[in-house]
């Protein structure tokens, strides 16, 4: 049985109300349809990244109702508040520094300091956000590696009965996804060239560096070392298990469930890496589902480590 649903009242109340009890949306915005969950829910986020199959563990990007909602999780400055009042709502993503107290989830911003915000124009888009009543983190509707999805028959062709509703808007006004900027430094910072012409962004804010992507991209790496496949901790390390390990200082997932380790696995490197130990020592996950994206994150944060101290 197919789980489209038509865009009415009826259907936004539900949708709401899955999104806010953890469960898996899909829903059109102007650009293309993206999968949505519950920003402030760790095992929900989780479940977004295993439905998408083989993922990675990039930064999801904040669906707002407002502008007023991102000054409440993110510093706005004065140049974003310019970008904000021309380009939102609309096909602009903007990345700013999270606020410490932002109820977001760490898996959201791959564990950095930063946030992805847009607020999307879509009739339908607004209507789900403001019927949730809580931050959406959402990608795009579609398994990895396959196409953007612009239409709700896309969505079910990746998905099916895996998530819990995909509501139906239409063939998406744009078909292109919206425009990437780095905000969070004194610098911006164009991440992904899309829907908002650079020139239009240039013209209020001034010279926008342009770099490529994938050497943009940052991963979270700790003020500790991290060694991985540990058996037991060493000397002065803390240990961060996995299944049964009663000497574990935190435990990613007691029960060996690799959605639970990857609900925790930012938040509980944080909160080590605040103690005072020499380093974590990560007991070994199993290369299967979600434990392949925790294990390939955990890789790249070592690069990411060895390339900041490197620089120092």
């Amino acid at each position: 049985m197919s789980n489209i649903k038509p865009s009415n009242e009826l259907s936004f109340l539900q949708a709401g109300s899955l999104i806010r009890r953890g469960g898996l949306v899909a829903f059109p915005t102007e650009t293309v349809y993206g999968l949505g969950v519950n920003a402030s829910n760790d095992k929900a986020v989780a479940s977004l990244f295993k439905a998408k199959q083989r993922p990675e563990f990039n930064p999801l990007v904040l669906h707002l109702v407002d502008a007023k909602s991102a000054e409440r999780l993110a510093f706005v400055d004065e140049k974003t508040k310019m970008l904000i009042r021309r380009f939102w709502p609309g096909s602009l993503t903007i990345v700013l520094k999270r606020k410490p107290e932002a109820p977001i989830s760490e898996l959201v911003s791959a564990g950095l300091d930063t946030i992805a915000l847009r607020v999307p124009s879509s009739p339908i888009a607004h209507a789900l956000l403001r019927s949730a009543a809580c931050p959406v983190a959402a990608t795009s509707a579609n398994s990895s590696g396959m196409i953007s999805p612009t239409i709700a028959a896309h969505v079910e062709e990746s998905f099916g009965n895996k998530i819990d509703m995909i509501l139906d808007g239409g063939k998406c006004t744009v078909g292109v996804e919206s425009t990437i900027l780095d905000m969070s430094e004194e610098q911006p910072v164009l991440l992904r060239s899309g829907v908002v012409p650079l020139e239009d962004i240039e013209a209020i804010i001034g010279r926008v560096e342009r770099k490529d992507t994938k050497e943009s991209i940052r991963h979270y790496a700790p003020k500790l070392s991290i060694r991985l496949n540990a058996a037991s901790a060493k000397k002065g390390e803390a240990l961060l298990g996995f299944g049964d390990a009663p000497d574990a200082d935190m435990n990613l997932s007691r029960n060996k469930d690799v959605t639970e380790a990857a609900a925790n696995l930012f938040a509980m490197i944080r909160e080590l890496d605040k103690g005072d130990f020499t380093g974590i020592a990560v007991m070994p996950i199993p290369e299967e589902g979600l434990g392949v994206a925790i294990n390939d994150r955990l890789a790249k944060t070592l690069i990411q480590k060895k390339q900041d101290n490197s620089k120092k």
